[in-house]
């Protein structure tokens, strides 16, 4: 009998994550990580101790390379705005990773969701030096504010509409400056009533 062909964790998980990125989860079963590596499913047992490790490895390098799409355009005075891009972008790019993260239930108030996102914090205190709110209330504000790009994302995401990058951009960014208004004004009536 021939020796098993040895392969590394790495490379398991690498092939498995280019298998979700065009059929999600899905697709990942032992057989087809070995026919795409051109061996048994041996290897890849020996290597991970289960199919739920490897799509845990698999969903940390996903949400790995969600991150550093965030936060590569974290500078700048449209920060807020190209946070929001960079969700977009995301979206379009990887259908497939950004179903895996942001549309699978989660059973999370949209507060909690949005918090529970490890860029939120930079991104709330980015979104702080545009409006000039609380920390607090720019929470609330970014709620608003993310329900409306995650809207976005998932239409382009899903091919319900075809938008092209500048349109996103001036719909995110006439969007959101009116939310300011909005937020301001109500706000303001709010302190009046008190």
């Amino acid at each position: 009998m021939p020796p098993i062909k040895r392969f590394t964790k790495e490379e398991i998980i690498d092939t498995t994550f280019e298998i979700v990125k065009k059929e999600g989860f899905q697709g990942v079963n032992a057989r087809r990580i070995g026919k795409t590596l051109g061996c048994s499913v041996q290897p890849i047992f020996h290597t991970c101790k289960s199919m739920e490790e490897l799509k845990k490895e698999v969903y940390k390098k996903i949400h790995d390379l969600y991150k550093e799409y965030m936060l590569k355009n974290k500078s700048g005075e449209k920060i807020y705005k190209q946070q929001g891009l960079s969700y977009i972008k995301f979206a379009s790019d990887y259908p497939e990773f950004f179903k895996i993260l942001f549309m699978q239930p989660s059973h999370l108030g949209a507060k909690e969701f949005i918090v529970a996102d490890s860029t939120s914090d930079e991104i709330i205190k980015a979104g702080q030096k545009l409006t000039g709110f609380s920390y607090e209330e720019q929470k609330k504000f970014h709620v608003r504010v993310w329900i409306f790009t995650h809207g976005l994302a998932c239409l382009v995401v899903n091919n319900t509409i075809t938008l092209k990058e500048k349109e996103i951009e001036t719909l995110l960014e006439d969007s959101v400056r009116q939310m300011i208004i909005g937020y301001k004004k109500e706000g303001e009536k709010n302190e009046k009533n008190n």
